[in-house]
């Protein structure tokens, strides 16, 4: 598994004021050797080791249960019973793996098929279709039942299938398990399944290896991993087995004695004892976390535990528990069947509760007429379709639900590594010994030495040629970037036959072409390596130029924290030594003064305030000697200062703008990272979540360690004036009481994460964003949405179309609500029209009713479900969370609308119905009187409530077509709605084309309502209406009448001040 024999390279070094120094002359702060066998054998009295203790989500020190990184390895030794030499025997491994299981970690729980399409079906609206349904094929009216049917199926169908498909591309926790490692049993060193790993095993571990369990590291050398996926560091870590903690419960990220599982090896190699297996590793605990039920019944009676599922049950079959949108559209549906059962309830009094077949569908005929049937399946396909436009914007939605919720955020709370930032190093800045300076901006591209441009000393370096650039350099930068390319293993490719490393040295600027390069090697190595070559200065040129060869090197090593290399020409007796490391090592060393070393350590500190790693380069010439191969201690005595190289993992170019831009939208974002204090608030300052005018006070409460915040009880939290900015050190938990503070503010959070640390949190939030390229897998699977490019500014992409997809379900809403109401208006003043048995006669029949609301309405709201999103949609706050979709301009709106459609409606009918019309028909004096037996089938005298009836659907229609154009803008007029781009008397005809698709369903529904009305057969049997001829005057009137109200309606808004109207600056 892994390379055997890696040269060792150079670690990423922390700045100054960063962790500890570790040297071999002394104890780093906070580490102890004191611990004693003793010690532990009286602290681990009573100790259990059931398999239940090792499925535990997490333990302390203070339930009596030693931290390895406490322990010193003979003390660990004794507490596992084994042995670091010889390892555990076959038998004793055998009996360990029965009692506590496999070194498997288990993922978390899916959503099966059944549950996807139960989701489906979990909201009351759906549930009221049902009922209705029923009720219509109770009664035999198979038409209204099949329709309605037909609506519920098609809801389903697309929200499954959405729904099947994003599960299906996220994978669970295995891909993270390693599948095979060397071990120690019996004296023998052999190669077994990871899952077979017990606790007590001795493994031994290479570059290139996944750690496969939690080790206690006992023997290295230059070890390192990456735990970039674990705590969210953005460097490898290095280890030393000879450390001791004396603190329980430090971070992970600084436990540098200990190896965890799904890490990475990224340099030496090691010998580490197993410690925990399967989900009792730290990847096992996030899982644990994932699959836990956050309702536990342990603490109640039996009793109570039923009654809580039940509820909870009850809940989610009826989409009481989602998003605030499913839940205020779940709380109106049920809103919308007690008013129709109250409305049934009218039509069965009014006919003194004789309630025959067809007092029945008159019932339900109101019933029907108060519930917008289109509502769920236009919101799905709406969604659906929203879903598409994200893929465009490089967002995956997993569920539809949380396309419309992250519109509504108020907060987001993003990790640094990989997700703000690039996730790779580059060198930032160098400072050389005479003064000069350069520093790397606007770097795209961290492996390309050609992407982003060099500034030396203010002004901006740029070449045409390599030779060049080296030419230009002075002296010391010159000798300065040969020890960058020289005291290096890292390899930078870009991907062409060749040369590769020399491929960029042409050009320093950058190109629109995708970029091949690669690197392999250690992160600050590889960032060095490529700010050489941007001037020309690659390892193999360096080499070939001055016609030297590598003599010796002293690798990295983890005790003195440095690298030197010594090289030699063929025509020289003199050598070139080439050294770099941390300040603090390299002071001693240095051939220089006191204040050029205090010069250096005041530079050092400055970059490090910035956030860098800092590592100081030296050189000297001297005459070989054997000596210089063989001492460290002489080749690196005397060396000549040339400058400091600071380094870090850069933010996204995007990222601050979209930072910005949820700043101007209200939304505050959140930096929680495992990275140092240090680090993550030079990067909060960069890409602007921390402003530069914070004072002093504002800052300390702005940026706060991990390790303080989770001290804090929740009360105290909760007492805070505002919550951190920054939250540095970040453990999983940390993370998650983040998210549950927002929550008691009443803030609607996104969580954003790479990592398995982030998972826990992802899942907890109301919106969980994951990192689709460098993601875990873990991540992935918690999450709501995957960011497909890891580009923080694609999250502003996705709360843009949130917000208009939130403005468009209110517009569709509206639509459907305003034809609901003059529906409903027109059926109760409908029950005083009697025939001549003094039975109520239908203004509309059930299905012309069905007709207008699933037909005609229904590709209207879907129109305007695809309506662009207005200027102001990120220049305002977020959207009132408690108050949601119904605010109280779209209620008074839908009252006013449903009022003068209804009562153009009702006007239609009736003039129809007692206006003289036998001179034009030819027919038999019918009008005044409305018939015998209209609502069920045609006879002679129904001539006129049927053509009454044709009157009033058509009516209904063509207001229903101009509304859907009307409410585009709630407060502007039709024929004025988009002065910044159209103006003049024949505007209106541009903006009802800029929406092409509710264009063409306006002019479909306009053209379809002539054959509704005069196909043959179908019109008297199924609509119960007939053909008209003059009546199409008194629809006309309607029409005209109805525009002038509702333009009439809007102007009187405008006049009070009333909605939101935005200039062509954007302003409101």
């Amino acid at each position: 598994m892994g390379v055997e024999d890696q040269p060792a390279v150079e670690e990423s070094t922390e700045p100054p004021i960063c962790g500890y120094t570790h040297a071999a002359t002394g104890t780093p702060p906070g580490l102890t050797n004191q611990v004693t066998a003793a010690s532990i054998a009286s602290s681990i009295t009573g100790l259990t080791n059931s398999p239940q203790r090792e499925k535990t989500v997490s333990s302390t020190a203070g339930e009596n249960h030693p931290e390895p990184h406490t322990l010193a390895v003979e003390d660990l030794e004794l507490f596992l019973k084994t042995d670091v030499k010889h390892g555990l025997n076959s038998s004793e491994a055998a009996r360990r793996l029965e009692r506590d299981g496999p070194n498997k970690v288990e993922g978390a729980q899916g959503l099966s098929v059944w549950k996807i399409l139960l989701r489906q079906v979990s909201n009351s609206l759906t549930m009221v279709l049902i009922i209705v349904m029923a009720l219509s094929f109770a009664i035999n009216d198979y038409i209204e039942g099949g329709v309605i049917a037909a609506v519920i199926s098609l809801n389903i169908v697309v929200g499954f299938v959405q729904d099947y498909r994003a599960e299906q591309t996220i994978q669970s926790l295995y891909a993270l398990s390693a599948p095979t490692c060397k071990v120690v049993r019996s004296e023998q060193v052999t190669t077994i399944k990871a899952e077979t790993l017990v606790k007590g095993d001795i493994v031994l571990l290479n570059v290139g290896d996944i750690v496969p369990a939690d080790l206690r590291l006992v023997d290295g050398l230059n070890l390192s991993t990456d735990e970039a996926l674990l705590t969210g560091e953005s460097v490898p870590i290095s280890k030393h087995p000879g450390v001791v903690l004396d603190d329980a419960n430090v971070p992970l990220g600084d436990r540098v004695n200990m190896l965890y599982s799904a890490s990475i090896v990224t340099r030496g190699r090691g010998k580490g004892i197993v410690v925990a297996t399967g989900m009792g590793t730290e990847v096992g605990k996030i899982a644990q976390l994932l699959r836990a039920n956050p309702g536990s019944d342990d603490d109640i009676s039996p009793l109570r535990a039923y009654w809580k599922r039940v509820k909870a049950s009850t809940r989610s079959i009826l989409g009481l528990d989602g998003t605030p949108l499913q839940v205020k559209l779940s709380k109106f549906a049920l809103l919308l069947f007690a008013l129709a059962i109250l409305l049934a309830v009218i039509v069965f009094s009014v006919s003194l509760w004789k309630v025959d077949d067809e007092v029945l569908i008159y019932g339900i005929c109101v019933g029907v007429a108060v519930i917008p049937e289109s509502l769920i399946a236009v919101l799905t396909i709406s969604m659906a379709i929203g879903t598409k436009a994200m893929a465009q914007g490089n967002v995956i939605v997993r569920k539809l639900s949380a396309l419309e919720a992250v519109g509504g955020v108020t907060n987001i709370c993003s990790d640094k590594t990989g997700t703000l930032t690039q996730g790779k190093m580059i060198t930032r800045k160098i400072w050389l010994c005479n003064g000069s300076t350069a520093t790397v901006e606007a770097c795209t591209h961290p492996f390309d030495p050609s992407s982003g441009t060099v500034t030396w000393n203010d002004q901006e370096f740029e070449s045409k040629h390599g030779l060049k650039s080296i030419s230009r350099l002075h002296p010391i930068a010159r000798k300065f970037m040969e020890c960058l390319s020289l005291c290096n293993n890292a390899t930078v490719t870009d991907g062409n036959p060749g040369p590769a490393d020399d491929a960029a040295e042409t050009s320093t600027i950058s190109t629109t072409a995708v970029s091949q390069w690669t690197a392999m090697g250690e992160p600050t190595e590889i960032a060095l390596h490529v700010f050489a070559m941007r001037f020309g200065m690659s390892k193999a040129t360096v080499s070939q130029t001055n016609g030297v060869n590598l003599l010796a090197e002293h690798p990295f090593d983890s005790s003195c924290k440095r690298m030197t290399v010594i090289y030699s020409s063929p025509d020289s007796n003199s050598v070139d030594i080439y050294t770099k490391g941390a300040l603090e090592v390299m002071l001693p060393l240095l051939d220089a003064s006191d204040s050029t070393k205090a010069e250096f350590t005041a530079k050092a500190e400055s970059l490090a305030a910035e956030g860098l790693r800092v590592l100081c380069i030296a050189h000297k010439t001297v005459e070989y000697s054997a000596t210089l191969q063989e001492r460290r201690e002489a080749a690196e005595a005397n060396l000549t200062p040339l400058g400091l190289a600071g380094l870090y993992d850069p933010p996204r170019l995007e990222t601050s703008d979209a930072v910005k831009r949820c700043r101007v939208a209200g939304i505050s974002v959140h930096m929680l990272t495992g990275d140092h204090i240090k680090t993550a608030t030079a990067i909060a300052h960069e890409v602007g979540i921390l402003s530069n005018g914070l004072t002093s006070a504002e800052a300390a409460g702005a940026i706060i360690p991990a390790a303080s915040f989770d001290a804090l009880t929740d009360t105290q939290i909760d007492q805070m004036e505002r919550l951190p900015l920054v939250l540095a050190r970040c453990s999983p938990l940390t993370k998650v009481r983040m998210v549950e503070a927002m929550h008691r503010r009443g803030a609607f959070c996104v969580m954003t994460g790479d990592g398995v640390n982030d998972s826990p949190a992802l899942k907890k939030a109301d919106v969980g964003i994951a990192m689709g390229l460098n993601g875990s897998d873990v991540a992935k699977e918690a999450a709501d949405m995957v960011l497909t490019d890891d580009n923080f500014a694609s999250i502003v992409t996705a709360v843009e179309e949130g917000r208009r997809l939130f403005d468009n379900i209110q517009k569709f809403l509206l639509h459907l609500l305003v034809s609901n109401i003059a529906q409903v208006l027109l059926l109760l003043i409908g029950l005083a029209f009697k025939d001549n048995e003094g039975k109520s006669v239908f203004p509309l029949s059930p299905i012309e009713i069905l007709w207008a609301n699933l037909i005609t309405s229904s590709f209207l709201a879907l129109g305007l479900g695809l309506e662009e999103a207005q200027p102001d949609i990120m220049l305002r706050p977020p959207h009132d969370l408690r108050i949601g979709i119904f605010t109280k301009e779209i209620i008074v709106d839908k009252m006013a609308y449903g009022t003068f459609m209804g009562s153009l409606c009702i006007a239609a009918f009736t003039s129809v119905i007692y206006s003289s019309m036998e001179d034009i028909y030819n027919q038999s004096p019918w009008y005044g009187t409305l018939g015998s037996d209209c609502n069920a089938v045609y006879n002679p005298s129904c001539d006129n409530v049927y053509r009454a009836r044709a009157t009033t659907f058509a009516t209904l229609s063509f207001l229903l077509l101009l509304t859907a154009w009307e409410v585009k803008h709630f407060t502007r007029s039709l024929f004025n709605m988009y002065p910044e781009m159209y103006n003049g008397a024949f505007s209106v005809f541009r903006t009802v084309w800029r929406n092409k698709f509710l264009f063409g369903a306006v002019v479909a529904g306009f053209v379809i309502t002539f054959p509704v009305i005069y196909l043959p057969v179908i019109d008297r049997a199924v609509f119960k209406h007939q053909a008209i001829g003059i009546e199409w005057a008194v629809v006309a009137a309607c029409v005209m009448v109805y525009i002038a109200l509702v333009e009439s309606w809007k102007a009187g808004k405008r006049r009070l001040g009333m909605g939101v109207i935005v200039s062509a600056a954007g302003n409101v």
